[in-house]
């Protein structure tokens, strides 16, 4: 994790030499990006890991957080909600693997047929982290800004933090994060076993 000026790595034992020789050999802001990020790959693919997700993560200015409009109807779900929805068609806003934090989720709905869901995970007791899907057919139209801008203000009326993910060549997610008030807040790169890293990239994954 980079926060801009430093790195905080949580590592395991067995990769701890791999990762504090890499993140003092190279600054900072150059560990999150090839050239050098092979290097790391390189290193800990002798220990049967591979580098995984990349993303950047954002928080809220509160002195930017309103609530954007969209043509459709929308509507708060609650936890008891979305039993039915833990589908691929909803699998950013929601997860099946982990349902038990899903606490809060915004839809929008045309002629009754949800085509817009933004979920809130509570990932730690203090920040929700919101993520967004949208039907294909109904891209482009504002729906994404209107559901993440209004579960982002049900969050903070709540107390808690909102906070946004996206992958770095995910341009649409971070224009939606920056036009509902979200700002570039830290970075992260994780390291997972070879064997999950195999089937992820399997033509038949369902890890995605």
């Amino acid at each position: 994790v980079s926060y801009g000026n430093n790195i905080v790595a949580s590592v395991s034992e067995e990769l701890e030499d791999e990762v504090r020789g890499y993140i003092g050999h190279f600054p900072a802001v150059h560990c999150f990006e090839t050239p050098n990020l092979h290097v790391l790959n390189d290193a800990v693919e002798k220990k049967g890991m591979r580098v995984c997700f990349m993303a950047e993560y954002f928080l809220p200015d509160l002195n930017a957080q309103k609530r954007l409009p969209c043509d459709l109807e929308t509507r708060f779900l609650d936890p008891e909600d979305l039993a039915e929805l833990y589908t691929p068609q909803w699998s950013n806003a929601l997860c099946e693997k982990r349902k038990e934090l899903d606490v809060l989720a915004m839809g929008a709905y045309e002629a009754g047929r949800l085509v817009g869901l933004a979920g809130c995970s509570a990932d730690c007791e203090t920040m929700w982290q919101i993520g967004i899907d949208v039907a294909e057919s109904h891209r482009r139209r504002g729906i994404a800004s209107s559901l993440v801008s209004g579960l982002a203000l049900a969050a903070l009326e709540r107390g808690k933090v909102p906070f946004y993910c996206a992958a770095w060549s995910n341009i649409r997610s971070v224009r939606t994060a920056i036009r509902c008030g979200f700002r570039p807040a830290w970075v992260e790169l994780t390291v997972k076993k070879r064997e999950f890293v195999d089937a992820m990239n399997a033509p038949d994954s369902s890890i995605r």
